[in-house]
């Protein structure tokens, strides 16, 4: 494996795991709102887009015969865990 290759490995290493947790931190922020208030709509928004990102990263990681361990995101399933 080429340097190049080990950056782009190493990247994709952090950003799955940046994702999850700022997935994982913005569903405690809209659980600490109170529902139909403007927060809550706003977290609930910010989850739902984290669902998007992590749903599209999963697929295409499947996609390539990229291991979801490899991404960090093998423990997390964003229809289970970010709705």
């Amino acid at each position: 494996m080429s340097h190049e290759d080990d950056r782009f490995k190493n990247y994709l290493f952090d950003v799955g795991l940046l994702m999850k947790d700022r997935a994982l931190e913005a569903k405690k922020d809209r659980a600490k709102e109170r529902k139909g208030t403007k927060a809550y709509m706003y977290e609930s928004g910010r989850v739902m887009a984290f669902n998007e990102v992590i749903s599209i990263m999963q697929q295409q990681a499947e996609a390539f015969g990229i291991p979801l361990e490899e991404l960090r995101l093998d423990d997390i399933d964003p229809d289970r865990d970010l709705l």
